[in-house]
């Protein structure tokens, strides 16, 4: 039997933030440490992602990286293909050979179409061949809004990403490659000399002093003006997505907007603190009758700031449990409900061994049962039942 205990009264916090009514088409906002979606509006739809796909590229070669198929040090051939892509450039030509480090920085700072073909081209032999290669390996890191055409996010029909899927991606580089993650937040690379003015990051959000460190931005006629953004204040860091806005300068004002929101109007939350019994379970056929359910570790949960009605709690288990129980199996699950938010849910343990029964507690216990069952049956047959 599924059983539930209601536990409003312990775990009473603030909550109900106020909501962000974002300018921007679609967009995601994401609290890493809580794994907490804070926004999502059409944060599914598969959208063009102008040079928010970049990141994808970046991806690919910090992954070869890892892996050891190239270092910082390999150096890259220049197609007559590459050093003719239009838009965005670090100016590469046939000549060149620059590094995998010097095609990371033109990619991030510069967001050179022409380095990312020259990524493509190396790595897997043909742009066309890589874009195959990035959308497998983005469906199998959970991106299924994604199929990606080109290495560059150059408009075409079939590229296309949801803000959800470029959020799974800048979380994966933030985290999966720390090693690398500091380039996001240089602010201006010329390579050879030649693009001095191309060379500055075109992120807004660097050296606002607000923890902005990465991550990318896009803008095509058809896209609108995108960020992929992130920001980190004290244990904090926030993923944000937008795109869709029709200016830069917008871009540049929704994106500190967000950033401000999500660190202003959502704090941490001690609501459990492991191994602190918040509940008991029923337990059939052991030495005791119950045993207590703990959390294995502190219970900390992303909640909105502001005072306007209380969040609830239950613990739920299927029960009664049968012994024997060792001390910190998993036996129950706390639920925790927050107004406007993903419910949280945290496993509970046991909070000490039980054992089975004797025998003569196998007697007392069926004969309990028996008791339980006649009076019930008692219950239903009397007058005006």
């Amino acid at each position: 039997m599924l059983h539930r205990l209601i536990l409003a009264a312990a775990l009473a916090l603030p909550t109900l933030a106020q909501a962000f009514e974002t300018r921007a088409t679609a967009a995601w906002v994401y609290d890493l440490g809580s794994s907490t979606v804070l926004m999502d509006k059409n944060a599914d739809q598969a959208l063009p992602p102008a040079s928010m796909s970049k990141l994808m590229t970046l991806n690919m070669l910090f992954e070869a990286l890892r892996d050891g198929r190239v270092t910082l040090q390999t150096t890259f051939a220049v197609s007559t293909r590459a050093r003719e892509m239009g838009g965005s450039t670090m100016f590469l030509n046939e000549r060149d050979r620059p590094t995998v480090e010097d095609l990371i920085r033109g990619i991030i700072i510069n967001s050179g179409n022409d380095a990312c073909v020259v990524v493509a081209e190396g790595l897997a032999g043909s742009e066309e061949a890589f874009s195959r290669l990035m959308t497998e390996r983005a469906r199998a890191l959970g991106m299924t809004s994604t199929t990606l055409a080109n290495a560059s996010g150059w408009p075409h029909p079939d590229h296309r990403m949801s803000m959800r899927d470029l959020g799974i991606l800048a979380r994966r580089l933030i985290t999966e490659f720390p090693e690398y993650y500091p380039y996001f937040r240089e602010t201006s690379f010329n390579y050879a000399d030649r693009a001095p003015a191309n060379a500055n990051n075109r992120n807004p959000l660097l050296g606002l002093g607000i923890g902005a460190d990465g991550l990318k931005t896009g803008h095509t006629s058809e896209a609108g003006y995108g960020l992929v953004g992130s920001a980190a204040q004290g244990d904090r860091r926030v993923i944000f997505v937008i795109t869709g806005l029709p200016t830069e300068a917008d871009r540049a004002q929704e994106s500190e907007s967000i950033v401000n929101w999500a660190f202003r109007q959502f704090v941490q939350k001690t609501v459990a603190t492991g191994g602190q019994r918040v509940a008991t379970a029923e337990v059939w056929l052991g030495d005791t009758r119950e045993v207590g359910l703990v959390p294995a570790q502190d219970v900390r949960l992303l909640v909105p700031a502001l005072v306007q009605e209380a969040m609830t709690a239950e613990v739920v288990y299927t029960g009664p449990l049968t012994a024997p129980i060792a001390r910190g199996t998993p036996v129950a699950e706390l639920v925790v409900h927050v107004p406007d938010l993903p419910d949280a849910r945290v496993p509970l343990v046991a909070e000490t061994d039980v054992g089975r029964a004797g025998v003569a507690g196998r007697i007392v216990t069926a004969a309990r049962v028996l008791i339980d069952r006649w009076t019930a049956e008692d219950s239903a047959a009397a007058p005006g039942s």
